[in-house]
Formats: C-alpha cells, sequence, structure tokens
C-alpha cells in the first residue's frame, strides 16, 4: 500500500473558523506595516487608579510607596503613549488630587500643591508604605531578570499570583525560552524541570509527565485555565506564551483534570498581541530531514490599542525521530482579544495535526533474566505503521469589572479531537538476553468531543486591618468517548538488536461512542493579607462531583454508571519574615482521581463503587528572590489511596496507598548580566506504604528514580556582539522497572549544547539559532511507561533555525 493512502489532506475546518485565520493574517500583516515607525507604547486601560498604579509600575519596572487607602475609590483615565516613568505616573494621576514625587527611596505620591485642604492638613507628601505591583486576577505576569521565566503564574481560581507570593512551588516558562531552546513540543520545555521526567519515549506521538512522582497524562493539561481543550498528542508550542507548571495535586485551584492525574499541573497560556506591532517569519531544519516554516503575526487597534489579533501558523515535514521515521505537523491559531475598562475578552482558535508515518518511539519490558542493554539510538521497531491526531478548538474568556471591588469572570470552550492509526502499543516484549521479542501491532480509531467552562466572581474587602479576596467559582467539564474496538495483528518473532518489518494490524472499522464524562465542581476561597501582607492566607475547599457512563459501542446501553462527589478543602500561608524577597510558605492541597468499582465476581463486596480517590499533599519551603537571580527550595509528602484486598474477609477496600516524600531545589535568573541559569535539582522517596499484595507493601515505586537534576547555562559572549552560547545537563538516577523491585535501569547523562546569534540586516532583526540535544548520541534506557516496561532515550539530534523580524 502506498504512503498517499496513509497520508491525508487537513481535515476542512468550519467556514467561520477559516474566514477567521485568513482576515486576521491579512489584518496583522497590514497593520504591520503601517505601523513600522511607532514607538513602543504604555497602553494602560481607565479604571481604579491603585491597579492603574500597579499595572503602570510593573511594566515601567519601578517601585512605588504610596498609601493604599488615600486612593481608595478614585479612577484613572488611563494611559497610552510614549512616556518617562515620571511623565507616565502624573498622567495616570491627572484626576486625583495627587502627583508623583521622588525621594532617595523611590517613587512616592505627593498632594498637588494648588490644593489647599491637603495644604491646611500639612500633607506636602503621603508616609511611604511600599507596594510592590500586586498583580491583577487577569494580568499576565512579567518576565523575570533572563527571560527564561517569569513572576508568577495563573493560579486557577485564584488568577495570576506572583511567585513570592503564592504557598506553592510554580515555574512558568516563557515563549522567549521555548523560542532559544527551539523546543517544538510542551515536553521539549519541560526537559528544564528537575522534578519532571517522560513516561513516554521521546519522539513518541503522545507525551505523558510524572511529576513529583505521579503520572500526569497529556490530555490531563490545561489550556488557559481550562482543562479539556489542549492538543491530545504533542502540545504544539508555536502558539503557547507560557508553560506553567504547578507541582503537586492542585483540586482546589481547577478542580478534578480528566484522567485525575495528582501530581502536577501544566497549564498552558496562549499568546495574545502586544503593544508593539509584530511580524516575525522563522525556518527551521531538525535532523535527519525535517524542515518546517513559522509565522508569528500580532497588531493592536482601534482607540488605546483596545483590538488585538495575533495569528500563528506552523508546518513541518520531513525525516524525524527513529530511522526513517516521517513526522507531519499543521498548525493554525488565532487569538483575538479585547481591552475595555470594565470588560476585557478574548477568543482562541486553533488547528494542530500530526501525523508518522513508518515508524514510531517504543517501549521494552524484559526477560525474568534482568535488564538487558538498549539498542542503538533510532532503532526504529516498527517500520511501516502510520498514525493520524487531529485536534480543532476553541474558547471564549471574558471578565467584567462592575467596580472597584467586584469582578465576574467567565469563559467557555471546546475541542473535537479524532485519532487512528498505529499510534498505542508500541511495544516489545523481549524473552531473552539476546533481545528476541515476540511482537503485535494494534490499529485504532476514536475520538473525544470536550465542553469545558467555568464561571466565578471576586470580591475585595477589608475587615479591620485584614484585606480579602474572596472567589466563588463553578466548573463544568463533559466529554464524549468514541472507541473502536483495537485490530491486533498477528504475532511476528522480531529482536530490538536486528528488527524485521513489523505484521500490521487490519483496519478496526467505525469508532461509536462507548464513554461519557461529567465533571463539575463548585468552590469558594479566601486569600486574607495581613501585616502589610506580610503574611497572606489562602484557605478555601472545592465540591466535586464525577460522573462517567460506560456504553456498549453496539447498542448504546450502559454497561457501568459512576455517579460520586468528594469534598476538597485546602490552605496555603506565606509569610515574609524580614523582608518580601524572602517567602516561607507552607500548603496542605487534595488531588481527586476516579474512585474504583470492584469487579472481583468472588468478593464479598463485589460491585461496590468507591467514592473519588484523596492524594494529599503537605509542602513547605522558602523561596528566595535578590532581584535578578532566585531560588526555591521544597520539602513534600503526598499520599495517593488505592484499592486493595483483605484476604481475610475477602473484601476490598480504598486503603491502599502511595506515598511520596521530597526535597526539591529550584534556581533561575541572571548573574552579573551576562550568564543565566535555569534548572534545579530533586530528590523523590517513592514507597507503596500499603499494598495490593504483602509482598508489595513497603517497595519503592517503580518509575520513580530518587535523584534528578536539570542545570542549563546561558551566557552572552563578551566582545562578540550578538552571540550567545548555552549548555545543559540533564541527570536521572537509577530506578525500579516493575512494582516487585526485581527489575532496574541505570542512571543516566545527557548533555545539549547551542548557540544563537542576533544581528541587524536592513534595519531587521535577524536571529539564527543552532542546538544540539544528547551531544554524544548516547543509547540509554530513560525511565519507566507503566509496570514492566520501559522508555529509550533519544539520540543526538541537531536543530537550527532563522527568525526575522519585518
Amino acid at each position: 500500500m502506498s504512503k498517499q493512502v496513509h497520508r491525508t489532506t487537513l481535515a476542512r475546518l468550519p467556514l467561520a473558523l477559516r474566514l477567521i485565520f485568513g482576515s486576521a493574517l491579512a489584518l496583522s500583516a497590514a497593520g504591520t506595516a503601517l505601523a513600522q515607525t511607532a514607538s513602543v507604547q504604555y497602553d494602560i486601560p481607565a479604571g481604579p487608579l491603585m491597579e492603574a498604579l500597579n499595572r503602570y509600575a510593573q511594566q515601567s519596572g519601578v517601585a512605588i510607596a504610596l498609601d493604599a487607602d488615600k486612593v481608595q475609590g478614585l479612577r484613572s483615565p488611563g494611559l497610552k503613549g510614549s512616556y518617562s516613568v515620571e511623565e507616565g505616573f502624573n498622567a495616570l494621576l491627572r484626576d486625583s488630587p495627587y502627583v508623583i514625587g521622588r525621594t532617595s527611596a523611590g517613587y512616592v505620591l505627593q498632594a498637588r500643591a494648588a490644593t489647599p485642604p491637603a495644604a491646611q492638613r500639612g500633607e506636602q507628601s503621603l508616609a511611604p508604605v511600599t507596594v510592590n505591583a500586586t498583580l491583577l486576577a487577569d494580568e499576565l505576569p512579567s518576565t523575570y531578570a533572563g527571560g527564561q521565566v517569569a513572576r508568577g503564574a495563573q493560579l486557577g481560581i485564584l488568577g495570576n499570583t506572583g511567585t513570592m507570593n503564592t504557598p506553592f512551588n510554580l515555574t512558568a516558562y516563557t515563549a522567549g525560552l521555548i523560542e532559544d531552546q527551539q523546543a517544538s513540543t510542551v515536553g521539549a520545555v519541560l526537559l528544564n524541570d528537575p522534578s519532571v521526567r517522560f513516561t513516554t519515549s521521546e519522539g513518541h506521538i503522545y507525551e505523558n509527565f510524572s511529576i513529583r512522582g505521579f503520572e500526569i497524562n497529556g490530555e490531563d493539561l490545561a489550556y488557559n485555565g481550562l482543562y479539556g481543550l489542549s492538543p491530545y498528542g504533542h502540545a504544539p508550542t508555536e502558539f503557547i506564551e507560557r508553560v506553567e507548571v504547578l507541582k503537586g495535586p492542585g483540586a482546589l485551584l481547577g478542580g478534578m483534570s480528566p484522567q485525575g492525574g495528582v501530581g502536577g499541573v501544566i497549564n498552558l497560556i496562549p499568546k495574545r498581541a502586544g503593544d508593539k506591532p509584530l511580524l516575525r517569519l522563522t525556518t527551521d531544519y531538525t535532523s535527519d530531514a525535517q524542515y518546517g516554516v513559522h509565522l508569528d503575526a500580532g497588531q493592536r487597534f482601534g482607540e488605546n490599542g483596545r483590538y488585538g489579533v495575533r495569528f500563528n501558523g506552523g508546518y513541518r515535514d520531513g525525516k524525524v525521530g527513529v530511522d526513517d521515521q516521517k513526522k507531519q505537523r499543521e498548525l493554525a491559531s488565532i487569538a483575538l482579544d479585547y481591552r475595555g475598562t470594565q470588560l476585557n475578552a478574548s477568543l482562541d482558535a486553533y488547528t494542530d495535526r500530526e501525523e508518522i508515518d513508518n515508524g514510531s518511539s517504543w517501549m521494552a519490558s524484559f526477560p525474568a533474566s534482568g535488564v538487558i542493554a538498549p539498542p542503538k539510538t533510532g532503532t526504529n521497531l516498527l517500520r511501516g505503521i502510520h498514525g493520524t491526531l487531529d485536534n480543532q478548538a476553541i474558547a471564549l474568556r471574558g471578565t467584567y469589572e462592575f467596580n472597584e471591588n467586584i469582578t465576574a469572570y467567565a469563559a467557555l470552550g471546546q475541542l473535537r479531537y479524532r485519532y487512528e492509526g498505529y499510534i498505542n502499543g508500541t511495544r516489545a516484549a523481549i524473552r531473552n538476553t539476546a533481545g528476541d521479542y515476540v511482537g503485535n501491532t494494534f490499529n485504532q480509531r476514536g475520538s473525544v468531543d470536550t465542553t469545558s467552562g467555568e464561571a466565578g466572581v471576586r470580591a475585595n474587602f477589608v475587615t479591620g486591618s485584614v484585606k480579602h479576596q474572596v472567589v466563588a467559582s463553578y466548573t463544568s467539564l463533559e466529554f464524549d468517548t468514541g472507541r473502536a474496538t483495537a485490530s491486533t495483528s498477528a504475532n511476528y518473532n522480531s529482536n530490538i538488536y536486528h528488527p524485521v518489518v513489523p505484521t500490521l494490524a487490519a483496519d478496526p472499522g467505525r469508532a461509536p461512542k462507548v464513554g461519557a464524562t461529567a465533571l463539575h465542581s463548585f468552590a469558594l476561597a479566601d486569600t486574607l493579607s495581613f501585616a502589610d501582607d506580610k503574611v497572606i492566607l489562602i484557605a478555601g475547599a472545592r465540591e466535586q462531583q464525577v460522573k462517567t457512563r460506560t456504553l456498549n459501542g453496539s447498542t448504546g446501553a450502559v454497561t457501568a454508571y459512576y455517579n460520586k462527589r468528594a469534598l476538597t478543602p485546602a490552605v496555603g500561608v506565606v509569610i515574609h519574615p524580614w523582608t518580601p524577597a524572602v517567602s516561607l510558605y507552607a500548603n496542605y492541597i487534595e488531588g481527586l482521581s476516579q474512585g474504583g468499582t470492584v469487579s472481583d465476581l468472588t468478593a464479598k463486596n463485589y460491585g461496590e463503587v468507591f467514592a473519588p480517590y484523596k492524594s494529599r499533599q503537605l509542602e513547605g519551603g522558602v523561596k528566595w528572590d535578590q532581584g535578578e537571580y532566585g531560588n526555591t527550595l521544597s520539602v513534600f509528602q503526598i499520599e495517593r489511596p488505592s484499592m486493595i484486598k483483605d484476604a481475610a474477609s475477602n473484601t476490598y477496600t480504598d486503603d491502599g496507598e502511595q506515598r511520596n516524600r521530597g526535597v526539591e531545589w529550584n534556581t533561575f535568573g541572571q548573574i552579573g548580566g551576562q550568564l543565566r541559569l535555569l534548572g534545579g535539582a530533586a530528590y523523590t522517596e517513592g514507597k507503596m506504604t500499603r499494598g495490593a499484595t504483602a509482598a508489595l507493601t513497603g517497595k519503592t515505586i517503580y518509575g520513580t528514580p530518587k535523584w534528578k537534576a536539570n542545570l542549563g547555562g546561558d551566557w552572552t559572549v563578551p566582545g562578540a556582539n550578538g552571540l550567545i552560547v548555552n549548555a545543559r545537563v540533564v541527570y536521572t538516577g537509577s530506578q525500579y522497572v516493575n512494582s516487585a523491585n526485581t527489575q532496574q535501569i541505570d542512571s543516566w547523562t545527557r548533555f545539549d549544547l547551542g548557540a544563537r546569534y542576533s544581528m541587524h540586516v536592513q534595519s531587521h532583526l535577524l536571529q539564527l539559532r543552532v542546538n544540539v540535544e544528547n551531544v554524544a548520541d548516547k543509547s540509554y534506557w530513560a525511565g519507566s511507561f507503566n509496570d514492566g516496561y520501559v522508555t529509550q532515550g533519544a539520540g543526538r539530534t541537531y536543530k537550527l533555525s532563522a527568525s526575522v523580524d519585518f
């Protein structure tokens, strides 16, 4: 059968979506041409004076000292244009009784000299009270020194929160880091995080992760705060502004994820049009022979730049991954937004299609005799297979400020996902030390149709000396699953060192609806600030309902039904004991996953359905921000229940428990203006404290190395204007392959190198980048896929790109 049979054209989008894409690109290109000579401008919308001053202070990179009570109830007309720092402040203050002043301690508010009441009271200046540019709930945090991470992240119902003021360990990786490392998928971005490892082989069509020793499936990624809308398979990065990682459970913050992951939350923030027009074209090459192009265009329009449009389109095709494998990806995304005085709104839409042909990364299990050496990098066990993933999504989000104290928000989105081909079951069950195995291929077809939304209200008020931000939120996530019965090929004999062409399974046929899931929840939380924000307390709870129906694909009859509720509380505290640059924090928070159903026909409690499992985390730590260089040190414990059998009573309970304890160190920022660092180390001890059998109790959790470390350095070469070189080392300790702890793979270390050069050609910025991953082309078993199976690390990969700003 020819390759052309496997390759299909890009699925036809709805007419409205296609018109949006086309018109947005045309408008952006035209707008960019008109605005090439415009200066970079401040764009502060009209609104409460306190918020306007905070936003301006953050954009201009300065601090202001003021008495918050003095500006309570005052409003600002907003600001647009190019200003010096003082001119900008005074423009924001022009309708108030104050002007900006500057002392040796920084900027302060001063009463206008021509205001008699102020002069009579002697209020020539206000007593300085330091304010650290508090983030608005929907305001994207600024980047940290060095540009690789941000100063905060989105924390679900709590909104965007500064890193130093949150009682959790979080990191937000920026679009700048993504571009400089040529990280084309979310998995490639998370190679910078010591707490994250892959549970699928690099280069596989699906990316799954492990955070703090607990698996996070790719479908558990959130998209702009909503579960169920991120792309299945590889999540591409061309249209992503931030990749945010919260370590630990997050049930209070965003509800239960689709697959109930509890190790952490990965949230993707889409790009928006900036104040400066953008038209950037990037071409790239990835070894062995994949070529790509990416267009990124953005523009703001209208009075004060209220309307924004950002378009990203990308295409890649060619040989990449294992030997002779081909991959093709087509991506188009649009982001429209409106910035008003009270209303802010956005629309995000994307289509993402990926095809693999003639191979795939794979997983292996070992014979009872023990672990054997991996084959050379790039070994292709699955020549001839093919697969397709097709994602289309659209999401609306809006916030409305009734006054300076009350804001309502809502979001709604849908995702249409279709897949087919040999995309799972890419495994080799090795039988002997020679590497022989008996293989099968699995041909699949299926679908997921998702609707996800949330609505809430935030209220700010003061009781005595305590400031409150109360939020009430409702979330809904519903998805229908369609799946054909997988077609399995006949057995064939092969060898991992000398593979044969596999036998291919037949077409699986149609994919009827086989399941429906509904996750609904209500949450209430309060953020309390004491002692001039030196103490911050967060407390809240979420009531979660989990409903699932399993259907007979032929008749549509319900064959299994689950409907349970759970309440998940959380509390966190941040203390700035000496200065805002040091934070001590602690939290207790829970995560949720669907409870089990007793399916053992011989059990006394056959058919019993357990409530959603509650994973419980205790965490404490310290954060230290030196202005341009920061560190986070965390200690944590997570306990996750599971179903086990009591042999004496012949009953099943949910008293099983996995306990992971660990210590994490994250470092980021720049030193001396030339060296940028990013990475850290993590120690994790995973134990099955109460196992399904007595033999498993006390065993180490498979796929959980005790030690992991990542450290990258980015150095501006003195005297070589525009040249920056970089290096990264990734270390993963030894780990058990199975629950019985009878097999263990060795530790491994990988080195990456790179460089980039920036210059101007006829007034256009040109950026050239080169990266080499796994420089030594080391072959190694990288980690564990599931009980008894391991993954192989990717071989040496070269990446080249050139970007031009027009």
